[in-house]
């Protein structure tokens, strides 16, 4: 998962992609950058390790130009280095090429294998840079039937911008994997993996690219095109639950109102009896216990303090990092917890590590029961399309029984909400999602050697 940002038609578009950035930060932490391209038409990027806040301010306001593109980098797999850090800019015989992407490429091992076949060479580990390389080899006129060429038999998810000479693109797989919302600021054309990226400009939210669509925009205007065969409708369902920004709006609805409604049906499917109180794994779990309390006539209650200073533990890339970050990021309130029986929830259970620490911080506090709820069904699957479940064996439901997880855990009871729950929780649900790492069906073929993912995806 990354985030993506692009603006055209605007002097103060390397401002501006700077702060879309900052609002996509939770999509992407261990790199950022920006390209922008000058009045002369020369193409410039500033990339680095970390935050968007890490990145150089001199080097930043050396940037100038009209249109701009940016990325918050976080690998599913692939090493963490500034080699892999985006936007992508490279020179080709048609001009400049700029690509920040979204999503996972399914086949890009053997789309990489093809292209070095014919002698291209790879600076990266990125599956995106396939892209890169197929655009400066496409023959065609216009820069939305270079994409076009270049996307042709791409498998998997992608939401992209991309900038080829002076023309700005934005692209959506076929399946719609990925969000990706498209605004106006005053004559300025907006792109943004979410509607918080657009709200922290100023721009106004017009609708969501279409999937399979194909977005240009130069000083003739725009054009939009559909160069693919329709296919089925697989939005990544795990945005609704955990990765998008709950002011957002996603795939057509609320992130808020979504997650409220999955914790109400918790609270239905899962109830817990003998609990006095509902908290939550604070942020992404908010919402989600909200809707548990109301459902439940429960009170709701801060009883874990996030430090908001130290990033989201699931997307750190080693699980070192991951365990150190629960110790660092979460306190216990004990004034709370003490002697009360609570219902802690959370979005999901991925490895169970974080999980296992939180409820130990829970018990140090003086709780005398807990009982965990998940608004998500059980995670029993790698993604192959942007997350960071690469293999069964990291997952503890795939390996494990539900009272196995639970003594694991530490609680005293555990819920999790069924797949159908969760799907009609979901606005335009429950079809048109991908739920392949809750269900296993996958709605494309599996990559033949699973590794090869580790080329390292753009995001």
């Amino acid at each position: 998962m990354c985030g993506i940002f692009g603006v055209r038609n605007t002097p103060d578009a390397v401002t501006l992609t700077k702060l879309g950035l900052y609002s996509l930060q939770h999509r992407g932490q261990e790199s950022a950058g920006v390209v922008a391209v000058e009045a002369n038409g020369h193409a410039r990027s500033v990339r680095s390790m970390g935050l968007v806040s890490d990145m150089s301010t001199t080097q930043l306001d050396g940037l100038h130009g009209t249109m701009a593109i940016g990325h918050t980098r976080y690998s599913t797999t692939g090493s963490s280095s500034i080699e892999n850090a985006q936007p992508v800019l490279a020179s080709s015989r048609g001009g400049h090429i700029a690509l920040a992407h979204n999503g996972n490429l399914t086949n890009a091992g053997e789309l990489r294998v093809e292209l070095e076949e014919l002698g291209s060479i790879f600076a990266s580990s990125m599956d995106s840079e396939v892209v890169v390389h197929r655009l400066a080899r496409s023959t065609a006129q216009r820069p939305e039937d270079r994409l076009a060429d270049a996307l042709a038999g791409v498998e998997g998810a992608y939401s992209i911008v991309t900038i080829l000479g002076d023309t700005l693109l934005a692209a959506r797989d076929p399946r719609g994997w990925r969000p990706l919302a498209m605004g106006r600021l005053n004559g300025a054309r907006v792109f943004g993996s979410e509607t918080c990226a657009l709200d922290i400009v100023g721009a106004t939210y017009e609708r969501d690219l279409e999937p399979g669509e194909i977005i240009a925009v130069d000083d003739d205007g725009e054009r939009s095109i559909f160069p693919f065969e329709r296919k089925e409708l697989k939005r990544c369902v795990f945005e609704h639950v955990y990765f998008a920004r709950p002011d957002s709006r996603i795939f057509g609805g609320s992130v808020d109102r979504a997650r409220r409604e999955l914790g109400r049906r918790l609270a239905r499917e899962c109830p817990a009896p003998s609990a006095e109180l509902v908290f939550s794994v604070p942020d992404s779990s908010n919402s989600a216990a909200i809707g548990y309390a109301e459902e439940s006539g429960l009170p709701y209650e801060l009883a874990l303090i996030r430090n908001h200073y130290v990033g989201r533990t699931f997307i750190q890339p080693t699980q070192a990092t991951r365990d150190a970050k629960v110790r660092l990021k979460y306190n216990a309130v004990r004034e709370v917890l003490e002697g009360k029986r609570v219902v802690m929830v959370d979005d999901s259970i991925v490895r169970g590590t974080t999980t296992r620490g939180l409820v130990s911080l829970v018990r140090g506090a003086g709780a005398a029961e807990v009982h965990m709820r998940v608004s998500s069904a059980p995670v029993t699957g790698p993604c192959y399309y942007g997350i960071d479940t690469p293999s069964r064996e990291e997952l503890i439901a795939a390996n494990h029984t539900l009272e196995e997880i639970r003594a694991s855990l530490g609680v005293d009871s555990l819920g999790y909400l069924s797949l159908d729950g969760m799907l009609e929780s979901v606005p335009g649900g429950p079809g048109g999602f991908c739920h392949a790492c809750f269900s296993g069906d996958y709605p494309t073929p599996p990559p033949t050697d699973p590794d090869k993912l580790r080329y390292g995806c753009g995001c």
